[in-house]
This record gives structure tokens, sequence and C-alpha cells, in this order.
């Protein structure tokens, strides 16, 4: 998982040029642990963490890569004081940025100054897909993106827990992430299927991304249209008609991933109602956890209006004798005061104001807490014995968060069960039952079933490369960060219309990775112990039982398949 905006700093130790095995020209110069700009000491955490390592493992960072690459945990002293005092010159490299671009831009400046900072936003500062000479670089970023950037032992023991929890009853478990964020719906134009305020925010979100120049349509375009076209993220009430559809049962337990979902629980309870398990980190985790994953914190004025200070008796008998001639007439009753849940976060402002206030620091603090809780929410995600997006691959070369769980989940558990849906084709099979989609005919219930099951196949994951491989590497890692074992069939590679390949055609592992895969193998293949065996044999009414119910579980099947609310 990668950070959204951050701050690397190279510091230019020596600069040589390196002859390799593909005769490049490589600077050779220090990393110091980025800053995530969401994390820093400004934004109010907790003063036990730094920035990166408020997420991340730092020395786990470090050591993991000190082959690769020489980094430090900050700058010597006198170019500490020069970078307080903005000295060095910092550069922000497009998504889409080239090999070309770092040697003819970046490495002069950084030879020139000693010190550089990149401005990374999006988490991507270099093209997906390199040269076949650069292959080598490609298998960095893979132990770089699935190795060294680990979560923070916190994280991820916490995440374990959350994780047995949610398999406590012997169950598996769907993750689903709707993908509702308020930034993703302005800038694909989604205002129009919010009502009220909702609309209101997404538009005022867009019109600042058109004067930042990073939207260059026009204000107000037809969300209908947009959702048409696959551009806008699926309804959770969407998502659970399409479980439905798969076959999942209400009692499915469903794990409600990311910090923020726009439009509240409101839009959730659509999906509540047809799986009542829909739970998330507030609900299987006490305050008290959260509380230890944040670490103390200083305390902060709130940004929620306060009531004035109550007054004395003397200065309320002051008052009463400078108050002028009697009788006088009654005062104008006090304004209705604004509750908390009308004034926290980042709508409040709306009913109020024309133009979005300057977050305050109780606000930032609020925001690196959201990053925490993603990186939780991501860490149960790629665990999850099944993951549903309501949104990713949207074209616009950010990582969306869905993807990078999506591209993860392709590394550690290829044969984990993640759908890939494909939300034009979504759209048109709900434009079909648009009046009747609680009771909807069988042919539309089969063909969203067959949709969903390719998503999830070796052809979802090829259909899946061509949309995703060519903008973010993380959400296809594919073949770069994989191998194959000698007795393990080759798969036939598929390659864009640029000849790059894009699935299959992977390297054969290499020998000690092939041998401890034999060992890890052969240890699972091993008998189970005899007395264990023969009690099995013994009791053959657990195996009756089995069969039994296996033959139920088909019956009922065969009579849900059977069942047409339109007959």
């Amino acid at each position: 998982m990668l950070f959204p905006v951050s701050i690397m700093v190279l510091f230019m130790q020596r600069y040589m040029v390196v002859l390799r095995r593909y005769s490049l020209q490589l600077l050779n110069a220090t990393l110091v642990i980025p800053e995530i700009q969401a994390t820093t000491r400004t934004k109010g955490i907790s003063s036990k963490f730094k920035s990166f390592s408020y997420l991340y493992d730092e020395d786990h960072f470090i050591h993991s890569l000190s082959s690769d690459v020489v980094i430090v945990h900050g700058l010597p002293k006198d170019l500490r004081e020069a970078r307080k005092k903005i000295k060095f010159p910092t550069v922000s490299p497009r998504n889409s940025a080239t090999p070309e671009y770092y040697i003819k831009e970046v490495l002069p400046r950084l030879v020139k100054s000693k010190v550089l900072g990149i401005i990374v936003n999006g988490g991507n500062c270099l093209q997906s897909i390199l040269p076949a000479s650069l292959e080598e670089f490609q298998q960095l970023r893979c132990r770089v993106a699935f190795h060294a950037l680990r979560l923070r032992p916190q994280i991820r023991a916490l995440g374990s827990q959350v994780v047995g929890r949610l398999r406590a009853s012997g169950r598996p478990y769907v993750a689903y992430h709707p993908g509702l964020l308020r930034d993703t719906l302005a800038f694909h134009g989604c205002a129009e299927l919010f009502q009220d305020i909702h609309t209101e925010l997404i538009q005022y979100r867009r019109n600042q991304m058109i004067k930042r120049g990073t939207v260059k349509e026009q204000l107000t375009v037809d969300s209908v249209s947009r959702k048409m076209a696959g551009l806008c993220p699926l309804m959770p009430e969407e998502a659970g008609l399409l479980l439905q559809a798969l076959g999942y049962p209400p009692t499915t337990i469903i794990f409600l991933a990311g910090s923020e979902t726009f439009g509240g629980q409101r839009m959730l309870i659509p999906l509540r109602a047809m799986f009542a398990n829909l739970v998330d980190r507030t609900s299987l985790c006490s305050q008290r956890e959260l509380f230890d994953l944040v670490g103390s914190e200083d305390p902060l004025t709130s940004d929620l209006p306060q009531p004035p200070p109550p007054k004395s008796e003397k200065q309320l008998i002051e008052e009463w004798k400078r108050a002028g001639p009697r009788p006088r007439p009654l005062p104008p009753p006090p304004a209705r005061p604004f509750y908390a849940h009308e004034k926290e976060g980042w709508y409040g402002w709306i009913g109020e104001n024309d133009t979005e206030p300057e977050a305050s620091l109780i606000e930032f603090r609020r925001q690196a807490h959201r990053l925490l809780w993603d990186a939780l929410d991501y860490f149960v995600s790629v665990e999850a014995d099944a993951f549903f997006p309501g949104f990713h691959n949207d074209g616009s070369g950010w990582p969306d968060y869905s993807s990078l769980v999506m591209g993860h989940r392709l590394y550690q558990t290829p044969s984990g069960i993640t759908y890939r849906p494909d939300r034009k084709i979504i759209a048109a099979l709900f434009e079909e039952v648009n009046d009747h989609r609680y009771h909807p005919p069988r042919n539309w219930t089969i063909a969203a079933r067959e949709h969903l099951n390719r998503s999830a196949s070796v052809e979802g994951i090829v259909s899946s490369a061509m949309l995703s491989k060519p903008v973010s590497f993380l959400a296809h890692p594919l073949p770069e960060c994989s191998c194959r074992t000698p007795k393990s069939p080759a798969v036939q590679p598929v390659k864009d219309s640029n000849g790059r390949s894009l699935f299959g055609g992977e390297v054969e592992c290499p020998d000690w990775m092939a041998r401890s895969l034999a060992m890890a193998s052969a240890r699972n293949s091993e008998p189970q112990n005899e007395d264990y065996e023969d009690e099995l044999r013994e009791d053959g009414s657990s195996q009756d039982t089995q069969e039994s119910n296996t033959s139920d579980s088909n019956k009922s099947s065969e009579q849900d398949e059977e069942m047409d609310p339109d007959d």
C-alpha cells in the first residue's frame, strides 16, 4: 500500500555512471525516509511517531532494501537547516514520467544542488510499464510494494485480530469497498446521483478541480450517462443485489472497508437490509484498541461552536442596572443551536457559507486518522476470502484503493476470489430491471452471475489488465512480480497493442525458491496421524452427515434455480 501524497528527499553523496547488466546510466543517490504529508507532526499526530512510521515499519523498510538503495533516517544537520529555509529545489513528476525524465531533468538538478525533494501525488511517479531493458527495476518495484512497505506491527497485529474475529464463526467473509469518495465522484461528474447537500458538496469540489486544471470538462454534466458509461461507482444497494445474484446467503459476513463512505450510513441502509452481518472496524474493535493504534495525542481545541461562558450573579445585576428604562420588550429567542453531528467534518459549512473554510488542526488530525483506518482495512481486505470493489480502474492514473487491494491480492493469493465487475455492463443490466430490481427474472440473475464469475477468473484478470496495467503497475503486478516452477505449465503470454506483456510469460523461479516450494508442498501432502485416521474411519457419522448436507444443499440450489418471482 502506497501513500497518497509524500515527499522523498534524495541526498547526493556521490554521482557515478554504473555499467550494469543492461549498460544503463544509473543514479547512485541516498534516499531519506519519505514523509507522508497527511501524517507529519504539524498534522497533530502522536509525538511517538514520525511521518513514515505512522503507517509503515521504518526499520524493515531500510533493511529490506539495503542491497538496492542506501536509505537514511534523515539529512545531516547542516543540510537539515538548509532544507528548513527552503534552499533546495523540488520536482513533482507526473504519474507517467519516463526514466529519461529522471536522467535528463531530475539528475542535473540533483547534481547541482546535492539535495532534491520529489513530491509524489497519488503514490505514483513513474510510468507503469517499463522497457524490457529495465526489467530489474520493475522487479525492484515488486520488492518495494509487497515486501519493503510493510505496515507497522501494531496495525498488522490488530488487523490479524480483526480477521480472526471475522472467521471465528467458521464462515468465510467478503470484504467490500464502496469507493464512494467525494473526490472520485467530483472528478467523474457523478453529483446528480445524490440529493440535496451531497450534490452541492460534490459540485463544489468539482469546481475546485476545474480551477486547478485537474478536470478539463464543464461543471455540470449528465451523471446518468456517466454512470451508464461505467464511470461512477456502484451504489451499495447495487452491490448487495449483485452479491445476492452470486448466491451469497443473507447471513454472509461482509466487512465494510474504507474510512469514508460519502453519504454516510444512509447509503448503506439497503445493503444492511439484505445482509445483516455488515460490519466494519468500529464494530469489531474496541475504542481502547483503536486508541492504542493512534497513540496518545496532545489535546486540541475543538472546531465545534462553543457556548458562551456562564456569567456570575454580580455581572447579571450590573447588566440589569445598565439595561435602560422599563418596561422593556422581551429579547428575541435564542438561535437554534448547531449540534456536533451538523458541524463535524467537511460537510458542516455548507449550510452557513458559500465557500469551504480552511481545514483546522483537528481536521488535519482526522485526515491522518482516516489514513490509519484505511491501512487497517487494507490489511483485512487483502486477507479476505473474497473481495468485491464498488469502484476500480477509473482510468485517471491514480491508484485507487480497490485497485491496490486487487493488485496485492493478485500477487499474494492469486487463487483467491476477487471480483472485477465491468461497471458499464453492470449499469446496462440494472437498466433492464430498473422497475423490479428486487425481483429480477431468472435470465437476469444468470447473466449477472456469469459476468461476475468470469470477472473472478483468468479471463477477468486479462480483461482487467488491459485497463489497469497501462496506468497503474500496482493494480496488476504480473508478470514482473511472479515466476513459475519448472513443473507448472507455461501460460500463453498476453500483450497489448504496443507489444507490452500484460499477462503470462513468467520466468522460471530460481532454484532456491523452487526447492522451498517443493518442501512446503511435501509438508502439506504428508499423511495425517494414523490414530486420527482410524478415528475418522470408525466415525462414519460425520461422512454420512456431510453427504446428507451436500445432497440437501444441492436440492436447495436446484429449487432456487427453478424459482422465478415473475412466473
